[in-house]
């Protein structure tokens, strides 16, 4: 049995594996299918200052090896889920980690001083970078001075561990990552979905209700990849890997790539118990190459 313990920032992992927001609700509800307890972390869906209906539906569309999501946020707001939904899964034995949206700099840094004030939550994910979101989002992470102005706002009001989600759709990924780091991310996860489309050429119309969407699943695993290992290259932070992770030989592509954890997103709803799977077959990789932890094969890639 190989170590697959992880350190990000202030956060100690029992694994590596991690569910990516917006793919695994709160946690609970995929306690039926998989033993919670087993899973490195649990980032829960995206939450906002203020509560969010999202966007209409149509809001999800098939595409050839993945899929493209518009679903813009839909949650309760920030009271709210520190009201009724922390009390729900602050005892679940795994690291419960909250991903943070907001449509201006002043939205995020009220909801992460909230979120800050909960015992039960060791971390943020801040969500710079959501692509399919009308106001804010994405303007924030295209730019090294948007990512400067939230991240720097949000580290003054949060004191335990700030990872920050960056966008793929960007020309130089790791100069964003870059400032992320100055600005104080403990980390960064990489990519969130790229920015995609989808049409009925019968209907001559957009399949999603706001035309444009996220894509995710296997077929952006090779930007994934080329990002995470560009991004590892550039900062001294750990990297948290994310994007077409379906088993555990993507897992480990990604650690050889530099990434220290990873997350798993659309695989979850082809599998609830894919993290699980992923976490042992990580370990069986590590067992039979002969390393005793994951750390050696962090960034391990032969150029």
């Amino acid at each position: 049995m190989a170590d697959l313990r992880v350190k990000i920032g202030g956060l100690q992992m029992k694994n590596p594996v991690m569910t990516a927001s917006g793919t695994f609700g709160y946690g609970v509800e995929y306690a039926d299918f998989v033993d919670l307890s087993e899973i490195g972390g649990i980032i829960v869906k995206g939450t906002t200052l203020n509560h969010r209906e999202g966007n209409p539906y149509p809001r999800m569309a098939e595409t050839p090896s993945g899929m493209l999501n518009c679903v813009g946020l839909q949650n309760k707001g920030v009271d709210y889920f520190v009201e009724h939904i922390y009390p729900e899964i602050k005892d679940i034995q795994t690291n419960m980690i909250v991903n943070v949206s907001g449509a201006c700099v002043e939205d995020y840094v009220a909801t992460a001083e909230k979120i800050n004030a909960l015992e039960k939550i060791p971390a943020i994910e801040l969500n710079i970078s959501c692509p399919n979101v009308k106001q804010g989002g994405m303007a924030f992470g295209t730019t090294c001075a948007g990512v400067e102005s939230v991240v720097s706002a949000v580290r003054e009001v949060y004191k335990k561990t700030l990872i920050v989600k960056l966008s793929p759709n960007v020309t130089n990924i790791a100069e964003i990552a870059l400032a992320a780091e100055a600005s104080g991310a403990d980390s960064v996860s990489l990519i969130n979905t790229l920015m995609g489309m989808a049409i009925d050429a019968e209907k001559r119309k957009p399949i999603l209700s706001v035309v444009t969407g996220g894509l995710s699943g296997p077929c952006v695993k090779p930007v994934a990849l080329r990002m995470v290992w560009q991004v590892a290259k550039a900062v001294k932070i750990p990297v948290v890997g994310l994007g077409g992770i379906m088993n555990a030989t993507d897992a480990i592509e990604f650690f050889l790539a530099g990434a220290s954890a990873i997350e798993i997103g659309t695989a979850n709803f082809i599998d609830p118990a894919v993290t699980v799977k992923v976490a042992q077959g990580i370990n069986e990789y590590l067992d039979r190459h002969g390393f005793k932890s994951l750390s050696e094969i962090v960034g391990a890639l032969e150029v």
